[in-house]
């Protein structure tokens, strides 16, 4: 009989090469246009959050260094995809918005990201085994992120 340690273990492996399988299926079969997967990541984090995020609310989202996150949202704020403004609960920040055409772009190759994780998931899961997938990361990600949660508050991820 195979242990709880040993499945968590076997269990978790299949997962993460799961996902960094798919990811770099989409990373390189993807309709990116212009943008790296990771700039329309910052893209489809802002596109959720009318009131902008902070740099380190982006860095929860985009799961990358603040220096990271940084340097790419300069990139973005050049092409004219972003915008900033003050940060009215703190004088010190700013918070980064999509700009007019930021989301119209994330929205042209959200559609085609959309259709193509579809289509991956799609080929291997029932809708009810991806009900299943669902709902078990979201268990995950709940317990992770009551034993170590993120900088943004709920009301910030989940803007109402």
């Amino acid at each position: 009989m195979e242990s709880t340690t040993r499945l968590a273990n076997v269990a978790w492996e299949a997962l993460f090469r799961a996902q960094a399988t798919l990811a770099r299926e989409f990373e390189r079969d993807g309709e990116w246009g212009d943008l790296l997967g990771r700039e329309y990541g910052v893209l489809y984090a802002l596109s959720v959050a009318p009131d902008g995020l902070r740099i380190i609310d982006l860095c929860d989202d985009v799961l990358l260094t603040q220096a990271g996150v940084s340097r790419l949202v300069g990139r973005l704020e050049r092409r004219g995809l972003v915008e900033r403004s003050d940060d009215p609960h703190d004088g010190r920040a700013s918070r980064i918005r999509l700009s007019a055409e930021g989301v119209e772009v994330q929205r042209r190759v959200g559609r085609a990201h959309a259709r193509h994780v579809a289509k991956a998931m799609t080929r291997a899961l029932s809708p009810e085994q991806l009900r299943m997938l669902r709902d078990l990361s979201l268990a995950l990600t709940a317990e992770a992120e009551a034993v170590s949660p993120p900088s943004r508050t709920q009301s910030e991820r989940n803007p109402t």
